[in-house]
């Protein structure tokens, strides 16, 4: 075959034998955080059900404001369960990747369903600024304290995984959420006791939407630029590029593209111009498993060319052809 011929023969970095066996790295994780998840609702579900029969009983309306934001962080675990659920399906004939994303949509679900819900307890913040009314300050403390040692275990479940996945990172963010909601009623509550002012209840509250939008804006951002296929966070592809060039088999590095498959999968494809011939897959293996020990890219795909005659590729959007 002619170095024409042989210019765009493609190589899969991470495997076995010829280049298309399958090793760990295509493992999905996050497949043993279902019963955090189940947990993590029941504690909540639960929880909310008890705040709102309390909140009546107090004739608080930040308790049972407070029920409705957790009913809604239900709901948001239940999108971020689902969407690691959905991560770990194979992939098929249609869906060749798997269903992975969908933990990406599920992230920007949560973001979503968070700032509806900052928009409800600011709303109604503001509302009890004109409308002070007295409640029963002993039983949204003691109440609100309870809420802070749920929805702190809760939040505890998703620790180690908040750092590797965004999409868990979105549900230990609902409930250090709900976790500081709930110290704010508690700490309302208290001082409620014993100063009798009443505009502390929304003032706290106000201060802890200002806190949870922050947090959310950094997640709906990094979810939906993993959506728009933008490289990864802590990632940067000149960097990338510069590990390929610099293997003194390769002569260029060019189309190179990094992307997010899911929340904790990130996909590499990279033509490498290789005048001295096809490295061999053992290579390819090496490049594949420096990748992923390095930048956690566990799914690496690279064209081998022989010449450098096409580096402005027909597929390199920089270099468009006329």
């Amino acid at each position: 075959m002619s170095d024409e011929g042989r210019a765009h023969a493609h190589a899969h970095g991470h495997g076995h034998g010829r280049g298309h066996g399958h090793t760990g790295l295509h493992a999905p994780p996050g497949s043993s955080e279902g019963w955090r998840f189940a947990v993590a609702i029941l504690l909540n579900l639960g929880f909310a059900a008890g705040e709102i029969v309390f909140g009546l009983r107090a004739h608080s309306s930040a308790l049972i404001a407070d029920a409705l934001h957790n009913l809604t962080d239900v709901a948001a675990l239940a999108v971020a369960w689902g969407g690691a659920w959905f991560a770990r399906r194979p992939a098929t004939a249609r869906f060749t990747y798997g269903l992975r994303s969908t933990t990406i949509y599920a992230a920007i679900v949560n973001a979503a369903l968070l700032l509806l819900a900052c928009g409800g307890l600011g709303w109604e913040a503001l509302q009890r600024f004109g409308r002070p009314s007295p409640v029963d300050a002993t039983i949204v403390s003691g109440v609100a304290a309870l809420g802070i040692l749920v929805n702190g275990v809760s939040a505890l479940f998703f620790w180690g995984g908040r750092v590797r996945d965004i999409n868990v990172r979105g549900a230990f963010l609902h409930l250090v959420a709900d976790a500081a909601v709930s110290l704010g009623v508690c700490l309302a509550g208290f001082a409620i006791l014993h100063t009798g002012w009443a505009w502390l209840d929304p003032a706290v509250t106000l201060a802890i939407v200002a806190f949870i939008l922050y947090g959310t804006w950094t997640l709906l951002r990094d979810a939906t630029l993993l959506g728009l296929h933008a490289v990864p966070p802590g990632l940067d592809a000149a960097e990338i590029a510069a590990v390929l060039g610099a293997q003194p088999e390769v002569a260029a590095v060019h189309d190179l593209h990094v992307w997010a498959l899911s929340t904790t999968d990130i996909a590499l494809t990279a033509h490498l111009v290789m005048p001295g011939g096809h490295p061999g897959d053992a290579w390819l293996d090496e490049m594949a498993h420096s990748l992923a020990d390095r930048f956690g890219i566990r799914h690496a795909t690279f064209q081998v060319e022989l010449s450098d005659r096409h580096a402005a590729c027909a597929l390199d959007q920089r270099h468009p052809h006329h």
